[in-house]
């Protein structure tokens, strides 16, 4: 009797042993999660949330201050809208010509701030990336003043070898040229610093290699120099392009988008719609259109930049 009653305890505590050990098992598995999960919360509150309710907004026009949906109709609007085709002018201009220029002065720094020859290139360095520790609004305030066409220090210079005083924030095409030289000022330094990491990663065994097959200094820097730098060169194209396309404070704090609307960019024509206009809606079909965009040009500079077999 003590036998039949001992028996069935005997085959329930593998049982019990055996739950107990897969609860602690699972509660290690959870830990990772709840320790990302205070960094998912805030991605979705201040990321996700945003980016689906500026879609949801993209879909609906304020009419009379009250908001009716509108399907489709805000990105028909973009189709037709001159004002939007011109900032897109604008931005792809500033993209073309600008873009390509920094990028190429960038390379020339790296490559000197790299050079053997240089003596104190620690303090030229710091030197050339102190712009971009600029404020965007600081340095696009100096600017304006620089280039102020009365009495900005440009024109005072220019008139002591005896040039005349150029309009550069008046005059449409001076204008742009201002816009591009700040934004060459402000960011050359940095992408230097960025194809100047890349390049100190280069072998110093290929230029020996090219030396001894008669490999002169272009033919070294074309075989050698930049093949080293592909990778880097993509990161500051695509980082470029994303700016670029993006690009608000400089032309609104140097021309608010003028004169007749030569600096009017994707960013500052978004920004107007806005909170010029309250038309949250046109301004999130902006916003979406432009995320495409960037997208495309993306994905064609990995085409174009990127690793080949």
């Amino acid at each position: 009797m003590s036998a039949a009653l001992t028996a069935p305890s005997t085959t329930a505590t593998p049982a019990a042993g055996a739950g107990a050990g897969r609860r602690p098992r699972r509660r290690g598995r959870a830990a990772p999660y709840l320790f990302v999960l205070p960094a998912l919360v805030l991605f979705g509150v201040f990321k996700l949330y945003p980016i689906g309710r500026s879609f949801l907004l993209s879909l609906y026009r304020s009419t009379g201050g009250t908001e009716r949906f509108a399907g489709a109709a805000n990105y028909t609007r973009l189709l037709n809208d001159p004002l939007f085709w011109t900032a897109l002018k604008n931005t792809a201009l500033i993209l073309a010509v600008q873009v390509p220029v920094m990028l190429a002065l960038a390379t020339g720094l790296a490559v000197a701030l790299d050079s053997r020859l240089l003596r104190a290139r620690a303090l030229f360095r710091l030197g050339f990336f102190l712009p971009m520790v600029t404020g965007l609004v600081a340095y696009g305030i100096i600017f304006s003043v620089l280039l102020n066409q009365e009495y900005g220090l440009v024109n005072w210079l220019l008139g002591l070898v005896g040039g005349g005083p150029v309009p550069w924030l008046t005059d449409p095409l001076w204008a742009r040229v201002s816009l591009g030289l700040a934004l060459t000022w402000h960011y050359t330094g940095y992408n230097a610093v960025i194809l100047l990491a890349r390049l100190q990663t280069v072998p110093a065994e290929l230029y020996d290699a090219a030396a001894v097959d008669g490999a002169g200094p272009w033919a070294a820097f074309r075989h050698v120099t930049l093949p080293g730098l592909r990778p880097a060169l993509l990161l500051t194209a695509v980082l470029s392009t994303i700016g670029t396309l993006q690009l608000f404070d400089e032309p609104y704090v140097l021309t608010g988008g003028g004169p007749d609307n030569a600096t009017l960019t994707i960013g500052v024509y978004l920004y107007q719609n806005a909170f010029k206009y309250f038309d949250f809606g046109y301004a999130s079909a902006i916003a979406y259109a432009l995320t495409v965009l960037i997208g495309l040009l993306g994905l064609i500079q990995f085409r174009v930049l990127g690793e080949r077999p």
